[in-house]
Order: structure tokens, then sequence, then C-alpha cells
């Protein structure tokens, strides 16, 4: 690989034992594999209010929805696992898209995500492993002009899908939730070539 692929690899959801977090870390490692540089993060970190334009006229961006651009324009390519709530996306990662969407001082709309190269995950307790809900989030990342790679795994019965050490317990799942993120490296060192 001639070109080294950064890779922005993150859950949305907050939650400290989060089937998302774990999963999107299993992609990273696939990422990694293949030689990308991954930065993973845990929204967690970086609490950012309900987007309000209100808010963003008189105060400006905040720090921490800030912090989490700067992340997104650095990185090529991203990794999200995607809970579902209800049958879409979930709260947090709507608000983070929304924050990072904004104009800038000296970058336009949508910076962070024009040409990036994304794959989209999800586990869920339920029976689909929040499949619908990536159905939403394919839409708004298509929308804000992100080359959504078109694989994307949806685990179910998140509880039992799991190893203690954040691996999965079916050797297949493991392996193909470690191709999309291979394949988000891939296809990123070769757009760069």
């Amino acid at each position: 690989m001639a070109y080294r692929p950064k890779i922005l690899a993150f859950a949305g959801s907050t939650r400290t034992d989060s089937y998302n977090k774990k999963l999107v870390q299993v992609a990273a490692n696939g990422a990694r594999s293949v030689g990308a540089e991954v930065t993973y993060i845990d929204l967690r970190d970086f609490p950012m209010p309900l987007f309000d334009e209100d808010l963003e006229k008189e105060e400006g961006t905040p720090e921490s929805a800030r912090k989490f651009k700067e992340l997104m324009i650095a990185h090529d390519g991203l990794l999200i696992a995607c809970p579902e709530y209800n049958s879409s996306i979930t709260p947090v990662l709507k608000n983070a898209i929304d924050w990072a969407s904004r104009p800038g001082e000296n970058t336009p709309p949508l910076a962070a995500f024009v040409d990036k190269v994304a794959a989209i995950m999800s586990a869920s307790p339920g029976a689909l492993g929040g499949l619908r809900g990536l159905v939403t989030v394919r839409s708004i990342l298509g929308n804000i002009k992100v080359i959504v790679l078109p694989d994307q795994i949806a685990v179910p019965k998140a509880y039992e899908a799991f190893n203690y050490d954040g691996s999965l317990v079916d050797p297949k799942q493991q392996e193909s939730v470690e191709k999309l993120g291979a394949n988000v490296a891939n296809v990123v060192a070769k757009l760069k070539a």
C-alpha cells in the first residue's frame, strides 16, 4: 500500500459497554491489518449540545464539536457503528453529523464529509441487528457526499455475539467486519494513488 490511509472509527453511542463500540473496533483492526492508520474515538469524549443555529451564531461552534470536525477533516475514511433507536439513527450520531457539517472560519460546509470513504455497521439485541437504522445513516451520509461502501454488517442478538475480549463469537462475522475496515482502507489507498 503506497498511500497509508487515515481512518477515523467511532460508534453512534455513548454507552460505556456499547455493542457498537466493540463492533467498530473489530472493523478498525481490519483496517490496521492492511496498513491503515486508525484513530478510534468515543463520542462520550466529545459532548455537544443539540445543534442550534442561534447558539452557533451567539457563541460559535462548541469546542468539542470543533475538535470532532477537525478529526473528521484530518482523516480519509470513516468506520461508523450505528446503534438503532426506534428504527433510525441515534440522536448523538445525528447531532455529531449536524455539527460537523457546518461551515467554519476556513472550511466550507461539508468539508468533513465530501469524498470521505465510509463503511457502516450495527449491532443490536434485536433480530435484525440494527439493519433498519443503517438505511437512514446511509441516506444521510450519501446526501452529504460521503462515498458509503455497499457492504455493511448488522449483528443481531448482540448480547451473545461478543467474546469477553471484544471479538465476535462467530469467526465468519469477525472476518466480515474486519473486511469492512480493510475495504475502506483499500478504497482510500486506490483513490489517493
